[in-house]
């Protein structure tokens, strides 16, 4: 079996490694740089539990091979609080209980901290369909769609406000 080497920036820092042609991008972040927090469902595209951000998209990494991902970009669920802060949408889904059991959670946080990147005052009719691809068992998405406004509002807020003076 012939391996590849690949060179890819995971959460801000460079990794490197050589795999199979055919191994997923989802196995290469839990399997061998040990971050669990990407969930692996239904390896079918279907639930949304491997969501990642690849170059600033969301992406289901159970259908992205590793090696499509050498040279990119590649955002978990463990890169989205920054300097001990949380990010919004993680303060927003423990505000307004936007989990439960929690297994979707990653993927619903990156898929919608993505979505917040582009859309920064969302309907919480865009918010529905920009999660539509990640499903959740547990909560019926009320509190997800609420979770995602308040990261929304709190973005939009921190946007406002003028830069501190060095």
């Amino acid at each position: 079996m012939s391996t590849h080497h690949i060179k890819l920036t995971l959460n801000g820092e460079t990794k490197e490694a050589d795999v199979p042609a055919r191994l997923l991008l989802v196995h290469l972040i839990r399997e061998v740089f040990n971050l669990t927090g990407t969930h692996i469902g239904c390896d079918t595209t279907s639930c949304g539990a491997c969501t990642v951000i690849l170059n600033g998209r969301p992406v289901k990494a159970c259908t992205v091979l590793a090696v499509q991902a050498d040279g990119a970009a590649v955002q978990t669920v463990e890169g989205l609080a920054q300097g001990g802060q949380l990010h919004p949408i993680q303060e927003g889904f423990h505000q307004c209980h936007g989990l439960q059991c929690g297994f979707c959670t990653p993927g619903m946080l990156l898929t919608s901290a993505a979505f917040l990147a582009e859309h920064p005052n969302p309907s919480d009719d865009e918010i529905r369909w920009a999660i539509s691809g990640n499903l959740c068992r547990c909560t019926g998405y009320m509190n997800i769609v609420k979770a995602v406004q308040y990261a929304a509002e709190k973005m939009r807020a921190a946007s406002a406000q003028p830069a501190a003076a060095d």
